[in-house]
This record gives C-alpha cells, sequence and structure tokens, in this order.
C-alpha cells in the first residue's frame, strides 16, 4: 500500500454573502423558505445508519408562527440512548482505523457540500426553525460551520506533525489515540454551527458519536444529519437521536464506554452533568473528558473617551442580534456620565428604523425568541423592571405571543450596577445599561469584574490607550474572548477561538487546536536501537 505525508488544503474563512435585494442567493433562499413552508416532513431518529422510528411524534413549528407545522420528530427512549451507544462502539474499530486521510476528505466533503448544495438548505431550515434573519443563518448555519470543518481538518494534520525530539540512538514517537470509548454531543438552538461542530469535532479525531441536539434545533439538525450521510460519515459513527435530556444522562452518565462529553448550554445544566459525572467515575474504563461552552453575562466598558456612535453601534448589534440569543450577546453595558446622552440618542434613532416580524421578511432585524418557556422568563424580567423604581425602561418594553413568540427590543437603565438584569442571564433582546461618573473608570472595572459568576466575552471602548491597557489587565479573568473597540460577539474561527472560563465553561476554544486535543489520548512510543546488555552504569567502577 502506498504511503505519504499528506498536506491538506489550506483553510479559508468562508466569504459571507449579502442577500441584497436582487442577488441570486437571495432569490435561490427565498424559494427553499417557501418550499420547506408548504411541506410537512417527518423526522426519524438516525442509529447505525438506519431510520429509527418511534411512533411517538412531536409537532415542529416556527418561533414566529407558532400555528404553522413544519413536521414532525420520532420522540425516542431509553432504548434508543442504548442502541445509539451499541451503534457508535460497534463502528469504532473501523472508523479508528481508517487512515486520517480519509477522516479528513469527508469532512472537506462536508464542507464543500454546505458551501454549495446545502447551503440554501441549512439556511432555510434555520430560519425557519429557529426564527432566525438570512444574514444571521447565512453567518451561522453556513459559513461558520464550513470554517469549523475546514479549519478543524487543518488543526488535526498539525496535531499529528508534532512530534518530540530524540536523543541517539532512539527514536521518539507520538501517536494520537481516540478515546476509549463513545462521545456524547449535547448541543444548543441558537447556532447551527455548534449543533455540527460538537459531533463532528471528535469524530474527526477517531472517535464515535452520540449526538442529542436541542428539541428546538431538530429540524435543522436533520439537515446536517443528510449533510453528514452525503459527505461519507460511515454508518454509527455519528448517531443522532432525539430523547429527553434526564434520560440521556441517567443512561450515558452511567455507561462504562462514556469517554467524553461535548456541550454548549446552560451553566445550571453543565454543573448538574458534571456533579453526575463525578458520582459515577468509579464506573467509567477512563476518566472522561468534559469540554463544556455555557452561559454568559457579557458586558461593554465604555470609557470617557470613547466615541457615543461606536457606543451606540455596539450595543445596539451586540444587544439585539438574533433576539440576544447568542452566547456572546452584550446584555449589560457601562457608559459614563459624559457620553451617556449622545449615546442615549444614537440607539433610540437606532430602535426607531428596527423592524420586528418573521424572518422570511429579510426587511426584519429582529425576529421571535425561542420557545415559550423563553418568552415567559424573559418578559418576566420586563415586567419587574416595570414595577421597580430604581430602574426605567427607555425603550421597548412591549411583547405578544399570539401568533410568535416576540419581544421588543427592550433597553433598562438601573440605578444600580448589580441590579437583577445587570447580573441574570436573561438570554433574549433585553439589555441593562448602568450610567457611572466617568472619572471612576478603575473602581467601575473592579464592579464590571465581581458582578457575575460568568466570563464569556466582554468589549472595551476608548480612545485612550492608557484606558485600554488598564482594562485589558484588570478584567483579564473576566472574558475568554475580548475585543477592544468593537462588540463583544461575531467570534470567527480561526481567527477568535471561542469560549471562556468561570461559570462560562471549560474554555477549550471550539474553533482551534486546543478544543482537538482534548478528543485525543497521546502514547509516546521509544524505540532504541541497540539495547543495553550490561545492568551496570559507568559510576559504579572502582
Amino acid at each position: 500500500m502506498s504511503k505519504g505525508f499528506y498536506k491538506v488544503p489550506t483553510p479559508v474563512n468562508e466569504p459571507v454573502l449579502s442577500y441584497g435585494a436582487g442577488t441570486k442567493e437571495r432569490a435561490e433562499l427565498q424559494e427553499m423558505i417557501k418550499q420547506f413552508r408548504s411541506e410537512e416532513v417527518e423526522i426519524p431518529m438516525w442509529i447505525g445508519g438506519k431510520d429509527v422510528k418511534s411512533g411517538k411524534l412531536v409537532p415542529m413549528s416556527p418561533p414566529h408562527d407558532h400555528k404553522h407545522i413544519l413536521g414532525h420528530y420520532h420522540q425516542g427512549d431509553k432504548s434508543h440512548i442504548n442502541q445509539a451507544i451499541d451503534a457508535a462502539m460497534a463502528a469504532k474499530e473501523d472508523w479508528v482505523n481508517l487512515s486520517w486521510e480519509h477522516r479528513a476528505s469527508i469532512f472537506l466533503k462536508a464542507a464543500d457540500l454546505l458551501a454549495g448544495p446545502y447551503r440554501q438548505k441549512i439556511n432555510a431550515a434555520t430560519m425557519l426553525g429557529q426564527s432566525k434573519n438570512a444574514f444571521q443563518a447565512e453567518i451561522d448555519a453556513a459559513c461558520e460551520f464550513i470554517d469549523f470543518l475546514k479549519f478543524n481538518v487543518h488543526y488535526m494534520t498539525e496535531i499529528y506533525k508534532q512530534q518530540p525530539d530524540s536523543a541517539p540512538g532512539m527514536w521518539n514517537r507520538l501517536e494520537q489515540r481516540p478515546l476509549e470509548g463513545f462521545v456524547f454531543a449535547l448541543t444548543p438552538f441558537n447556532f447551527t454551527s455548534i449543533a455540527g461542530n460538537l459531533p463532528t469535532a471528535p469524530a474527526m479525531m477517531g472517535n464515535t458519536i452520540v449526538w442529542k441536539p436541542s428539541k428546538t434545533q431538530i429540524y435543522s439538525a436533520r439537515i446536517l444529519m443528510e449533510l453528514f450521510k452525503e459527505a461519507g460519515v460511515p454508518d454509527g459513527v455519528i448517531n443522532l437521536i432525539f430523547v429527553s435530556g434526564p434520560e440521556a444522562g441517567e443512561v450515558i452518565f452511567s455507561h462504562p464506554d462514556f469517554a467524553g462529553f461535548h456541550f454548549t448550554g446552560s451553566t445550571e445544566v453543565f454543573q448538574g452533568i458534571w456533579k453526575s459525572v463525578g458520582e459515577n467515575i468509579q464506573k467509567f474504563k477512563t476518566y472522561p473528558r468534559i469540554v463544556g461552552e455555557t452561559g454568559g453575562k457579557d458586558f461593554i466598558v465604555a470609557h470617557k473617551s470613547a466615541q457615543p456612535k461606536v457606543v451606540s453601534t455596539a450595543i445596539t448589534r451586540g444587544s439585539f442580534e438574533y433576539q440576544g440569543q447568542k452566547c456572546s450577546a452584550t446584555s449589560r453595558v457601562y457608559v459614563p456620565a459624559n457620553i451617556w446622552d449622545e449615546v442615549k440618542a444614537n440607539i433610540l434613532e437606532d430602535l426607531k428604523s428596527i423592524k420586528m416580524g418573521p424572518p422570511e421578511d429579510f426587511t426584519n432585524f429582529v425576529n421571535a425568541v425561542i420557545d415559550e418557556a423563553s418568552f415567559d422568563n424573559i418578559t418576566g424580567y420586563i415586567d419587574r423592571a416595570k414595577e421597580d423604581a430604581d430602574v426605567e425602561i427607555i425603550a421597548g418594553g412591549g411583547y405578544d405571543k399570539s401568533v410568535g413568540y416576540f419581544i421588543e427590543p427592550t433597553i433598562i437603565v438601573a440605578k444600580d450596577p448589580k441590579y437583577i438584569t445587570m447580573c441574570d442571564e436573561l438570554f433574549g433582546p433585553v439589555v441593562t445599561i448602568h450610567v457611572y461618573d466617568g472619572d471612576k473608570y478603575e473602581a467601575m472595572l473592579d464592579i464590571v469584574d465581581s458582578t457575575s459568576i460568568y466570563a464569556l466575552t466582554g468589549a472595551l471602548l476608548a480612545q485612550d490607550r492608557y484606558a485600554l491597557e488598564l482594562g485589558t489587565k484588570k478584567l483579564v479573568n473576566a472574558a475568554g474572548n475580548f475585543y477592544l473597540n468593537d462588540k463583544p460577539s461575531g467570534a470567527v474561527v480561526g481567527q477568535q477561538p471561542f469560549g471562556g472560563a468561570r461559570g462560562s465553561g471549560t474554555n477549550d476554544k471550539a474553533g482551534s487546536m486546543i478544543n482537538l486535543l482534548r478528543w485525543v489520548s497521546p502514547r509516546t512510543i521509544k524505540e532504541t536501537f541497540v539495547p543495553a546488555t550490561d545492568y551496570r552504569y559507568p559510576f559504579l567502577e572502582e
């Protein structure tokens, strides 16, 4: 058999299409949306290369039009979890033994399929199932996942290239083994790209996967599974199940072959899972790898030297893109009094031009939040703010769920920098602003650092370079992704690998080599060419 060291294509970030009026991509996407809305789909689980139907059908509706039925998925149970684990373990040997370049080829093919015939399928499914506008769907479901696939293949080859030095007379080698067991991927609703990356990153490194998507993302998850099948992912390597979280946890986190967990979701859920893993640690063949990106209470701090228009634009985009349902969305802002009036006027002017409605209408900037539970949670905070004397709602505050789960972009101004909406994660189109004395910038930084349990993203806005340096140093542990003179969202694979610490996760940086290293277990091999034949060392001589 021929052998060689292979150089994979150099990755570049996927260009983001504009979907402007009159463009080809806009027409194609609108046609795909029309097609998807006109049909009802039935979505089975996918286990060991087979469609698996439980017969228990659950309807799926657009969050912005909850009376419309997009289709139904088959709800699974514990038996399907065990089937998926068995399928993953049965597929493991062949997948591990497949040469790495063939694994690379599969996921590079998936990237090209996604950039081509699957692009508008995944965008339309994300828009309808998760209520994302065309641009937000494009940068997430298409571009970011394409980037994950291409850059991860590149990082995989870099990992395999890393080898130790060797002393004379010996040869040291390093091999990267997949984890001994299966990996469980539990994925969120808000980013289709994350739903794709969490199972594929460990699979790329030779692991086999049990994948449970959020129930509110199943509509686009089916397109990802179709993509994986067409790209050539072998049967049993990625197994897609639709089961409840507690049932999945009960089976998976006590299974002896559980070897890794790849997660994006809430801090509360992640901490509960970590506790379960710890309580069952004696049951596992190996210590599981636990990788999680969880909650955030992401901030903008403006210095008195900041440009008001820069500040207001960062707030508007950072807070209200995708209805504030990004892990990185701006949720708390600290503005110095000397620029507040201008910043406030700019934001209110921005909001006058922002339209809210279904994503099928491309002129809508804001769409619906994901479901009724989220709607009720967010509006509960808004109602409380309406009653509290120490805060003022200066924009928005309205909401309506009669047709879809719509909440107006809402701005709360709080006198107390520790007011509840400055501390709690809301995950919606609500931002709270605290106006402070611009001469107390350093003291404000201390408050920013101590306000939240989270440390995901944050931003500093200033013209004063000394202020930027001071803030960067004092907030060194407050955010895993830190931005200077920009909004604290919009991380790009290969440029700003994403992840935070503290209550925001394990900071294993999705979209980097760091993440892929969590899915392998290295083995060092030392070969001695001329072995010793006498136990005695020279120091023993008389």
